[in-house]
């Protein structure tokens, strides 16, 4: 009986390893797309430009989100179901000022002529729209999950179902993060 209990709390539990697996295809995406912008960014007709203030700003907001999801989970595996679901509400914010952050500096690349699209855009332009992009599409997954598990929690009387999914949350989170905090760094200092 003691082997059997044991044994159980060293498997891995399938939604964790179908996430482990979903993140691993997400980082053999990310890595591609950087290996591109490395090629094509030896061409002679790359358009040079710094990376908007906004950014470094979303970049800020995204590891304080680090730091509530975190929270959410530690209260959820305490049974502080109000504390929980305000971790979980105030990450969801912080991702959506991440992603209104994103926008912003978008629209302020375009403002100093920096096309992403269309036919004045150059290849720089695209490249950083389509790599940041793709993560702001994943982050928006993440803070859909994080309303679906904060209104599932509003139901709930207790903590007991809320671990699993909320941990879950909080691996995704965590990768969008450190994705972004890699993104960040191979844009500015790396491609």
């Amino acid at each position: 009986m003691a082997t059997t209990i044991i044994e159980s709390k060293n498997k891995i539990h399938p939604y964790k390893m179908l996430l482990w697996v979903g993140l691993g295809s997400i980082v053999m995406m990310f890595a591609g797309l950087t290996s591109a912008y490395i090629v094509k960014k030896s061409q002679a007709n790359w358009l040079e430009f710094e990376l908007p203030k906004l950014f470094y700003i979303s970049t800020l907001v995204i590891l304080i989100s680090s730091f509530t999801i975190q929270m959410a989970v530690k209260k959820a595996k305490a049974g502080e179901l109000a504390q929980y679901r305000g971790f979980l509400s105030v990450t969801a914010i912080l991702g959506l000022a991440f992603v209104i952050l994103q926008v912003r500096g978008f629209q302020a690349l375009e403002a100093s002529n920096v096309a992403l699209t269309g036919a004045r855009s150059n290849s720089a332009g695209s490249f950083l729209l389509v790599i940041t992009g793709l993560h702001l599409l994943h982050l928006v997954g993440g803070v859909i999950a994080l309303v679906v598990i904060s209104l599932r929690s509003a139901a709930a009387k207790s903590s007991s179902n809320q671990v699993l999914p909320v941990e879950l949350a909080a691996t995704y989170w965590h990768f969008v993060d450190l994705l972004w905090i890699y993104l960040f760094v191979f844009l500015n200092w790396v491609g």
